[in-house]
């Protein structure tokens, strides 16, 4: 049971970091080292990482569609845990 919710955590985590690397090497007009000091500098870690969760609402549906509800648990404690990264951005 663990290890189903931890490979669901795990896939939420790098569906997150697809999100991330997606947004900035494919969105953002700017190179990717440039990208990275942009969002440093203005401090936009956190609205960045908030869009690069959305694939992780595919990834849920997707392990809900398959009956595997302990792994959509593990990409529903990534998704919280990338808000509470989002959360601690805000305030740091």
């Amino acid at each position: 049971m663990k290890k189903e919710i931890l490979i669901g955590f795990l896939i939420g985590i790098v569906a997150t970091a697809f999100g991330f690397y997606t947004y900035v090497e494919f969105v953002s007009t700017y190179s990717f080292e440039e990208t990275i000091k942009i969002l440093n500098e203005g401090n936009l870690y956190g609205k960045v990482l908030g869009l690069a969760a959305i694939p992780n609402l595919f990834v849920f549906f997707i392990f809900l569609k398959k009956k595997q509800e302990l792994r959509a648990r593990g990409v529903l404690i990534a998704c919280f845990f990338v808000a509470f990264l989002v959360l601690l951005s805000k305030f740091l």
